[in-house]
């Protein structure tokens, strides 16, 4: 496997924002880099293959989960940078609005555990950099479609 670290180009990621009865899905990291934080399902999307097919793989490596992708939400930029400033980690990561179609959320792959968290909870995780936002972002879209 190819290294993350000092890339020389960015690196594409899907994440995905599954949501039941009020709460979102989290999962804590069990790798590097980032390891013992929480953040949205997902992952790398691997050469040839399509972003909605990238996370449906990816979410159920993590989670066991079986989703269908409603809706891209959001595509933002995660720039981790070394002690010396240079960039360590680059990420696109495209988020996805996605719901629930099989399997029971369990912690599988890179994951050391998932949980279905409130928002009025999120501020007690430590979440990955521009987690809550987004989250609270989608929250807010949710409620705004009525």
């Amino acid at each position: 496997m190819k290294t993350r670290r000092y890339p020389r180009h960015p690196l594409p990621g899907v994440g995905a924002l599954i949501f039941r009865r009020g709460s979102v899905l989290l999962v804590e990291r069990g790798r590097e880099p980032l390891k013992g934080y929480w953040s949205l399902p997902g992952g790398l999307v691997e050469t040839g293959e399509k972003l909605e097919d990238a996370i449906r793989r990816e979410v159920q490596e993590e989670t066991g989960l079986r989703v269908q992708p409603l809706r891209m939400f959001e595509i933002f930029e995660r720039i981790i940078r070394d002690a010396d400033g240079r960039i360590e980690f680059h990420y696109v990561l495209m988020d996805y609005v996605c719901k629930v179609v099989g399997g029971e959320a369990r912690a599988g792959d890179d994951v050391s555990r998932v949980e279905w968290a409130t928002r009025a909870k999120l501020r007690n995780y430590r979440l990955t950099e521009g987690t809550l936002a987004v989250i609270e972002r989608a929250f807010d879209a949710r409620r705004n479609r009525t």
